[in-house]
């Protein structure tokens, strides 16, 4: 309260006495028995400071806003301020603008009787803030499976300091998964998986309400792996080799077929859809390592197998072979015989 008024009241109060009036035993002066509070509150929302003082006789209360004193509705009754019966002071509603904020300020309350008066401590009510603006929004990000992944954001200025949560495809991300760490506005994902990958959207939140960033998409890559690798294979000359591939990835990897350093044999080989060799009519020359190559954006990888050709068997001619092998044993044996020398006895 201002000094010239506490002056004012203190001589009115001497000249009470001074004139006769007399100091009732039971009288005491005014204490406050219940303080205001810090608050802050809302644009547009109700609040009370609350305020209680005792005192013989009960002490009339008045409100002081920075050293003013405050207009209630028992002055204007058009006033957004009530003063309640036990002393708080109460706002239908918080006023606050741009240019004027004429709630927004630290006050006491003051309780006096005619034997002096008290004042409660300083008590500050300020009006929460949350602007639209975020001063960072998260961007896309792109990853591949196993890597870490870290979406920045940087909510919008407010009173109190919003705090921040993120939302994946329009559900709150749950951060209890161990992979998960939410630390200053960044959204950390340790060892991404494929199921990681989505829309993601900040939240800033605070007693205002809520403002949600712009969107940002995750995606989680997946370097070339062989669902099933080429095998190796013995052939005989002449016949059919199959080699498998079978990949997946993320994007969809390029499949291509190699064999040792040279090129695949000329108008005897196809490659299927699902990426399967055929080589058609082997023969020795087209033995060797045939190596199955894949590749994306995020990596390569190789899986080889080896063709090895026999030549021919042909029953037939093994059998006459043996047949003539066997006619000449017979023939050898009969030269010896005849050609041998007689004996006479």
């Amino acid at each position: 309260m201002p000094a010239y008024l506490t002056g004012v009241y203190l001589l009115l109060v001497f000249l009470n006495i001074s004139s006769g009036s007399r100091l009732r035993q039971e009288d005491f002066p005014p204490r406050i028995v219940e303080h205001p509070s810090d608050l802050i509150v809302s644009k547009g929302e109700p609040a009370t400071l609350n305020c209680k003082a005792e005192g013989r006789p009960p002490p009339t209360v008045e409100w002081y806003k920075d050293g003013e004193r405050v207009e209630t509705d028992r002055e204007n009754p058009r006033s957004h301020r009530m003063l309640l019966p036990s002393g708080s002071l109460f706002f239908l509603r918080i006023v606050h603008g741009r240019r004027s904020k004429p709630d927004d300020g630290s006050y006491v309350c003051v309780a006096r009787n005619y034997l002096g008066q008290a004042i409660s401590h300083n008590a500050s009510l300020e009006v929460a803030i949350l602007r639209d603006e975020f001063r960072q929004n998260p961007v896309d990000v792109m990853v591949a499976v196993g890597e870490p992944a870290v979406l920045e954001c940087q909510p919008p200025r407010g009173h109190p300091e919003p705090t921040i949560s993120w939302r994946k495809d329009g559900s709150n991300l749950d951060d209890r998964d161990e992979r998960i760490t939410i630390r200053s506005g960044k959204l950390m994902i340790t060892n991404t998986r494929k199921s990681d990958a989505g829309k993601y959207i900040c939240v800033g939140t605070n007693m205002v309400g809520e403002r949600e960033s712009e969107i940002a998409e995750l995606t989680v890559l997946e370097r070339p792996t062989f669902v099933k690798r080429p095998s190796s294979v013995v052939v005989l000359a002449e016949e059919s080799v199959e080699f498998s591939c079978v990949v997946q990835g993320d994007p969809v990897p390029t499949v291509r077929w190699r064999r040792d350093d040279s090129d695949l044999p000329k108008g005897r080989f196809e490659i299927l859809e699902d990426h399967t060799l055929i080589v058609r009519q082997v023969t020795s020359a087209d033995e060797g390592s045939y190596t199955c190559v894949v590749e994306n954006m995020v990596g390569k990888s190789e899986a080889s197998a080896t063709l090895t050709v026999h030549g021919q068997y042909n029953p037939a001619f093994t059998l006459n072979a043996l047949q003539s092998k066997h006619l000449l044993l017979m023939y050898m044996q009969s030269t010896y015989f005849f050609s041998r020398p007689q004996v006479s006895f």
